[in-house]
């Protein structure tokens, strides 16, 4: 059993490019940690669909830091650890993509290539469909959707359910 990881959702201006983080720290299951930043996207460029999804805008992130300036606050708080989001693969591209445009090497995290999944663990469960508003919906979570920090701390609390219901 994991009961000690590191949730993390991004949420993105346009396509990789990361506008707001969210990471909840657990140990011995119990959340420890939580932290949260705006991060001004290149150019401060957003597409109006990911607005839709999540509100955040051009003036929410005019005057934050860039990605580079928040990455050691990230990296301080997954280096070495299990990882875990709702959709693993893209929240863990989005942060290999943007580490990418900064030459950071991914390496430096000394995390796995693949995190784990509460998708696919809830998919695999028979949830249908297993979105991370519909899950939490059944497990009575409190979730802002699309809201970074929040979306990290439901995925840590089902991935801890699933844990315990192993």
């Amino acid at each position: 059993m994991i009961n000690s990881f590191t949730a993390i959702d991004f949420e993105t201006a346009t396509r990789h490019h990361i506008c707001s983080v969210g990471i909840v720290t657990v140990e011995n299951g119990e959340i420890i940690d939580e932290f949260h930043a705006l991060i001004k996207p290149p150019n401060n460029e957003y597409n109006w669909h990911n607005i839709q999804v999540h509100g955040i805008t051009e003036k929410d992130t005019l005057n934050v830091p860039l990605f580079s300036e928040i990455f050691p606050e990230i990296k301080k708080r997954i280096y070495g650890k299990t990882v875990v989001a709702h959709n693993e693969s893209f929240d863990r591209s989005v942060l290999s993509k943007t580490m990418q445009d900064y030459n950071i090497a991914y390496s430096e995290l000394n995390i796995s290539t693949k995190w784990e999944c509460t998708l696919k663990i809830y998919r695999a469960k028979g949830y249908n469909p297993a979105r991370l508003n519909s899950c939490c919906e059944i497990h009575n979570i409190e979730l802002k959707h699309h809201e970074a920090l929040s979306d990290a701390r439901a995925c840590a609390k089902l991935f801890l359910i699933a844990q315990e219901n192993k």
